[in-house]
């Protein structure tokens, strides 16, 4: 089948790294693996983060007229090369679809989405307008894929039928992070000044404003109260708050936290199997793609139970989660693991075999089967 692809909040082709830009990948590799063609539709952003509605109705005209353009260019392509499917990933009420719907109905395609929110709480704010946008898209959509179970209750409302509704997972290439760590391991303790004879514990998350800093901070907290002289943590990430993890973390010592700057993905999956234990706090997190990353890797997580992250990991197998924000038991959780060896090789196993089985591109592309056949057979049913 031949897919139209869209994301409204950041193109797959965007420069800043982020989860966002990597599960767009991530699922035109799906997609791909699954026997589609996919092109990516177009890289009109309409994300609008400050509730400026002069803005939105800007991006909204603008994403209009894009909207005309892409229908007036497939319509002038062959039969055989235009898009027989529409698919847009991520919408919600910061970063609407202005384009898939018109698009869609004027080819008389099916329109799936992926990662749809639709939160009450948005109706009568400052993104009222882009909240309305997103409930008319899930009213046309004949799919929908939600990533998590907190999505679902949501969404679920705007389709009449429940088939329209698929659990899609989230998911990732297993294959880059099955190296074996030891000989990274000593490429990294060279570099990077770090202690062969510790845990090494690692945080991967771009250093910006907001829930990253967020999170660091209360890493840095929690990991105050760890004690002992037998861990260090290294940072991987970059970003305009780096200073400001800096001096939250300045408290543990130079010699115990290491910033290893930004990693290119093909070098953070070479260095992931070198460490330890994976530690994340994940405020305001939607489920987190690094620790996805981890797992495939064959790393113990502990992590902050918060929002989808439950549905990226397996609480008490491959990874320990806490509650969100309770400094003493992240610190309590992360202690445990360090002081027992032989759960923490076992969780690392379960870790490798859950991604595998479970989160692989195979596992996604055998959904995506399932969940395309659903959107056209709904679409030619409702034609």
């Amino acid at each position: 089948m031949r897919i139209a692809f869209y994301a409204p909040l950041k193109a797959p082709s965007h420069p800043v790294p982020s989860g966002d830009r990597r599960m767009a990948k991530l699922l035109i590799s799906a997609l791909e693996q699954a026997g589609h063609r996919v092109g990516v539709a177009s890289d009109f952003r309409s994300f609008e983060g400050a509730g400026d509605r002069a803005r939105q109705a800007a991006l909204a005209l603008a994403g209009g007229a894009e909207a005309e353009r892409l229908i007036e260019f497939y319509q002038g392509q062959a039969d055989d090369n235009q898009p027989e499917l529409w698919f847009t990933y991520h919408l919600y009420y910061k970063a609407p679809d202005h384009l898939g719907p018109a698009v869609a109905t004027a080819l008389g395609i099916p329109y799936v989405v992926a990662e749809a929110s639709h939160a009450p709480k948005r109706a009568g704010g400052a993104w009222r307008d882009g909240h309305a946008a997103v409930g008319a898209a899930l009213n046309r959509a004949d799919t929908v894929l939600c990533l998590t179970k907190l999505d679902i209750s949501c969404v679920e409302e705007f389709l009449n039928s429940p088939e329209r509704l698929v659990y899609l997972p989230p998911f990732l290439d297993p294959t880059p992070y099955t190296q074996d760590g030891r000989g990274e391991r000593s490429n990294l303790a060279g570099r990077l000044g770090l202690d062969p004879r510790k845990a090494w514990l690692v945080a991967v998350g771009m250093m910006r404003p907001g829930d990253k800093l967020e999170s660091y901070r209360r890493l840095a907290a929690a990991l105050t109260l760890l004690g002992g002289d037998d861990w260090q943590l290294i940072a991987v990430g970059d970003g305009e708050a780096r200073g400001e993890i800096e001096t939250a973390m300045a408290p543990l010592g130079p010699d115990r936290v290491i910033f290893a700057g930004q990693l290119a993905p093909d070098e953070l999956a070479a260095a992931l199997p070198a460490f330890d234990i994976c530690v994340w706090p994940a405020a305001g997190e939607a489920y987190g793609m690094a620790l996805l990353e981890a797992q495939a890797a064959g790393l113990p997580v502990v992590a902050g139970h918060v929002r989808g992250v439950p549905e990226v990991v397996r609480d008490g197998i491959s990874a320990d989660l806490v509650p969100e924000n309770d400094a003493a038991a992240f610190a309590g959780a992360v202690r445990a693991l360090l002081d027992d060896p032989d759960r923490r090789q076992t969780m690392a196993e379960n870790a490798a075999r859950f991604v595998r089985r479970e989160r692989s591109l195979a596992s996604a592309a055998a959904i995506f089967d399932e969940a395309l056949g659903k959107a056209t057979a709904a679409y030619g049913g409702g034609a």
